[in-house]
C-alpha cells in the first residue's frame, strides 16, 4: 500500500513564502511522476506544478510561474513546493498527487495541507 502525506501549509501574510513537502512511502514502487493541485472553497481543483520524476522537467500553472518552485528528493520519494510572493488567491487546500505508473494519470494523494494568505 502506498501512502502520500502532504506537511508545511500554515498561515502567511501576503508576499510571503512557504515550502510544502510530500513524502511518499509504502511497499515497492515506483515514481513516474509527482505534482500538487489546490482547491478553495467553492472552486474546482486546480493544477499547481508537477515534476518528471525522470527528466526532472518541471510544469507550472501559469498563475504560479515565477513563484513557486517544484523539486525533488529522489532517494526518499519527496515532493517540494517551495511558494513565494504568496498572494491571497493562493488560498486552499494543496494536495500532493503521485503517479506510479507510465500510463494513464495520478494514481495516489494525499489528504491535503491548508495554506492560507492574508491581505
Amino acid at each position: 500500500q502506498v501512502q502520500v502525506v502532504e506537511s508545511g501549509g500554515g498561515l502567511v501574510r501576503t508576499g510571503g513564502s512557504l515550502r510544502l513537502s510530500c513524502e511518499a512511502s509504502g511497499r515497492s514502487f515506483l515514481v513516474y511522476k509527482m505534482g500538487w493541485s489546490r482547491q478553495s472553497p467553492g472552486k474546482e481543483r486546480e493544477f499547481v506544478a508537477s515534476l518528471d520524476w525522470r527528466t526532472e522537467i518541471p510544469t507550472y500553472a501559469d498563475s504560479v510561474k515565477g513563484r513557486f518552485t517544484v523539486s525533488k528528493d529522489h532517494a526518499r520519494n519527496m515532493l517540494f513546493l517551495q511558494m513565494t510572493n504568496l498572494k491571497p488567491d493562493d488560498t486552499a487546500v494543496y494536495y500532493c498527487e503521485l503517479k506510479t505508473s507510465p500510463v494513464g494519470s495520478y494514481n495516489y494523494g494525499g489528504q491535503g495541507t491548508q495554506v492560507t494568505v492574508s491581505s
